[in-house]
């Protein structure tokens, strides 16, 4: 059985056990489907009741496959759009999509999005939103103006192990919190067979900041209710030297490649500390260039005991002696129940999962026509910690005022929901 047809198989049986119950279609349009766009389309065509109408992508090898695998799965071919980097604008203008997923290049989420919401559609990005703070705010007050939402795909918010620590918190177990760590600490290769720079090593060689904290951000903020009842007001931020992309270059091609002597802005570990207006406090690390394991580093501390992701051990107050304590008898009590109905499912899918989970929350949303558990301003407000960091850095680590984005509707917004 191939994976497409097993990942179907798995998503019709979730449906109450048969393929034959009615759910209502939701139309989604995808905008990029490069490896990652390829992957959500295969997750989407996975579910009952979804239909892809439409594709875009400027690659025509990209675009051939995606319509292939749609064509495949559904029995009809979408139509394609490629006619160069503005045509996904034809896209959004179709009246027979209900939302449109954009998996493109960071440089083009914002417009891509915002085109989106203008044409009346569910909008969904991958991370992170925006570049610029001024990208932020036009990715909020668009949303303000035509009601539509905007949904960052952060999937690390649905891994397993964070959603049993929201469960625990909202139930008081870690009583309240006070610091939470977090990071992006994966070796990304940066060069290419042919000796040219990847995209992300583009972007290293401009740019000198934290350039991806959602994946950290997005589940700290859910535990400590960013934009849900407290709100971040500021930041600082620091960088190592940079010697990582050079290392590589040399390695691969010898000392003496123009990239293995070019001068890079990135440094090889970015920390960056962030306070809360209710008194919590984040640090954030970012290292892609330097060789190690990858590690999420989360930590929670509240005033009744500690959670580490690197050890993924919990330690409680009152337990004697305080050693670190295995994490797995508390997923008997406290699993989240979105992996309680859907885990056998979405461990058949990408991210440990938390791909099928994400995707599938959105689907709901523009399903029901609610609004996502991502909104525009936890989009944004993760998101603004790129070029906030890099503002930063440059000023020798001069603290940065965190900008407002729900405008004061954190003071009355409810935390998300378990």
């Amino acid at each position: 059985m191939s994976t497409l047809s097993r990942r179907s198989f798995l998503a019709a049986a979730v449906v109450s056990g048969t393929a034959a119950q009615a759910v209502k279609p939701v139309r989604i349009g995808m905008v990029g489907v490069g490896n990652r766009g390829t992957s959500l389309l295969r997750d989407l065509l996975s579910m009952p009741g979804v239909e892809i109408p439409a594709v875009c992508d400027i690659k025509e090898a990209n675009l051939s496959r995606a319509l292939g695998l749609v064509e495949k799965a559904r029995g009809k071919r979408p139509d394609g759009y490629s006619n160069g980097p503005e045509d996904y604008r034809r896209l959004v203008d179709r009246k027979d999509l209900d939302a449109v997923i954009t998996a493109t290049y960071w440089d083009t989420h914002t417009p891509i999005s915002v085109a989106v919401m203008k044409a009346g559609k569910y909008a969904a990005v991958e991370v992170p939103t925006s570049q610029t703070v001024d990208e932020c705010w036009q990715l909020v007050e668009t949303s303000e103006k035509t009601g539509m939402p905007c949904m960052m795909l952060e999937n690390v918010c649905y891994f397993r192990n964070v959603l049993l620590i929201l469960n625990m918190i909202r139930q008081g177990v870690f009583g309240e919190i006070i610091h939470c760590e977090g990071g992006y600490q994966h070796f990304v290769r940066s060069f290419l067979p042919d000796g040219s720079l990847t995209w992300r090593g583009e972007h290293a060689a401009r740019s000198n900041g934290n350039n991806y904290p959602t994946h950290p951000i997005g589940p700290i903020a859910w535990w400590a209710n960013i934009n849900r009842g407290d709100r971040f007001t500021r930041l600082t931020s620091m960088s190592s030297k940079s010697l990582g992309i050079n290392h590589q270059f040399a390695g691969k091609f010898g000392p003496d490649h123009p990239n293995a002597k070019r001068r890079y802005s990135q440094g090889d570990v970015n920390t960056t500390m962030i306070a809360s207006e209710n008194g919590v406090t984040v640090t954030l690390n970012y290292n892609i260039q330097s060789p190690r394991p990858y590690d999420l580093a989360f930590k929670l501390q509240g005033t009744k005991g500690i959670y580490s992701g690197t050890l993924d051990k919990i330690y409680l107050e009152g337990i004697e002696p305080e050693n670190w304590q295995a994490i797995e008898p508390y997923y008997e009590k406290y699993e989240h129940p979105l992996w309680k109905k859907h885990g056998r499912t979405a461990a058949g899918y990408g991210h440990s999962g938390g791909d099928y989970i994400t995707m599938l929350q959105f689907i709901e949303a523009v399903r029901n026509q609610t609004p996502p558990p991502i909104d525009v301003y936890d989009s944004v407000t993760w998101s603004a910690i790129v070029p906030l960091s890099a503002a930063s850095v440059a000023a020798k680590s001069a603290p940065v005022d965190f900008p407002d984005f729900t405008r004061g509707k954190w003071k009355t917004a409810k935390p998300v929901e378990v």
